[in-house]
């Protein structure tokens, strides 16, 4: 809704098409700019469709999002499933990989060349919170995804960001605020503050203006 505020076109990419029509609709924008894709990052053929419908309906990709992401039950690590492991790596992990890279070629190919890509780490990515090790891990990783790809797409003016947002006020972080709030590194359970989402959007948006030659 950030970018679409600053006048970018936009595809609107998640699983659930009823939440993304809901999206598209509050941020007022013409239906031209606010291109509704259900998708699952999970899924390559899903990945394909979705950077070929942004191809088609705006023939140039200027900036991917890559915000994706899901945790798995905050049990001790010897209680998790394998199943509950690769749910969080396919996600958070090899769904901006698969994104990247569908990216890149749309990118390369483009003229003028070039755009960037913003990667939501977390601040999981260098401080974990308790029972989060498949979270955490993934994290990790993609600051090591968003490094190799700034390195290796600098000379095609391809830029890769990361933002580590802390407990943005969104649903998914209700349960901070709730009773005694969420437990802490040191055993102590405590209620956390929140920061408002739209300072995100404004910061990812900011990110998403700033010349070929900038990076953050």
């Amino acid at each position: 809704m950030a970018l679409l505020a600053e006048g970018y076109r936009v595809a609107l990419a998640g699983r659930r098409a009823d939440a993304l029509e809901q999206t598209a609709k509050e941020s007022g924008a013409a239906a031209s700019r606010a291109l509704v894709v259900p998708t699952d990052v999970t899924d390559v053929a899903s990945i394909r469709a979705l950077f070929q419908r942004v191809k088609e309906s705006f023939g140039r990709l200027d900036l991917l999002f890559n915000n994706a992401g899901v945790g798995a039950p905050a049990i001790p690590l010897e209680d998790l499933t394998p199943e509950q492991w690769q749910t969080v790596v396919a996600t958070n992990l090899t769904g901006p990989f698969l994104c990247t890279q569908e990216a890149f070629r749309l990118m390369k190919g483009q003229a003028p060349r070039g755009g960037r890509i913003i990667n939501n780490g977390s601040i999981s990515a260098y401080a974990p919170r308790p029972n989060s090790a498949p979270y955490t891990s993934t994290k990790h990783a993609i600051t090591g995804l968003t490094k190799q790809t700034a390195l290796d797409y600098r000379n095609d003016s391809i830029l890769c960001s990361q933002i580590d947002i802390g407990n943005a006020a969104t649903p998914l972080t209700e349960r901070m605020v709730q009773g005694q709030g969420v437990l802490q590194p040191d055993g102590r359970m405590m209620v956390e503050a929140r920061m408002n989402a739209d300072d995100v959007g404004r910061a990812v948006a900011y990110i998403a203006g700033l010349p070929l030659d900038t990076n953050v």
